[in-house]
């Protein structure tokens, strides 16, 4: 597994994947964050796409990745980030609008775990979902970055916390 790392206004973000597909983009803040793993190999080259692209999301010049991407997880999860995927750029969705939109209705905490366990956020959109009351929920990354990144979306960041 190659690894490299890019800047971001939330912090540094941990790309990781093979030469040709990413699977995996990791905060650098929050619960969920993580750092590279000694077994893997810090190799920046593969990753010069992602971290352009990224770079051009936070400059408010892409609304959308065009990269190939390699998620892991089970039939249900990957149902799940695929309709990530579907949340337009500056648009929000309730884990109960997921579960509606995967066929599973009634799924909407197994859809809580898969969003929370997405291997490629930020650019498979997981912290574009949120309460069905409109609150903000558990994200990875901390709820200040899933803040960060629903306003710069409505073009409305301001320093990240």
């Amino acid at each position: 597994m190659y690894y490299s790392y890019c800047e971001s206004p939330i912090g540094p973000l941990l790309l990781t994947g093979d030469r040709n597909e990413l699977s995996g983009l990791f905060f650098s803040t929050g619960s969920k964050a993580r750092g590279a793993d000694e077994s893997w190999e810090r190799y920046d080259e593969p990753f010069r796409k992602a971290a352009k692209q990224i770079e051009q999301y936070f400059s408010g010049q892409r609304k959308s990745f065009d990269l190939d991407l390699a998620p892991h997880g089970t039939e249900f999860q990957l149902d799940v980030l695929t309709a990530l995927l579907e949340i337009p750029f500056g648009e929000t969705r309730s884990y109960a609008d997921i579960a509606e939109r995967v066929g599973r209705p009634k799924a909407v905490r197994a859809v809580g775990a898969a969003n929370g366990r997405n291997p490629i956020a930020l650019i498979i959109p997981c912290h574009r979902v949120i309460g069905k009351n409109g609150s903000l929920t558990g994200f990875g990354g901390g709820l200040d970055a899933k803040q960060y990144l629903l306003e710069h979306e409505l073009g409305r960041s301001g320093l990240f916390a």
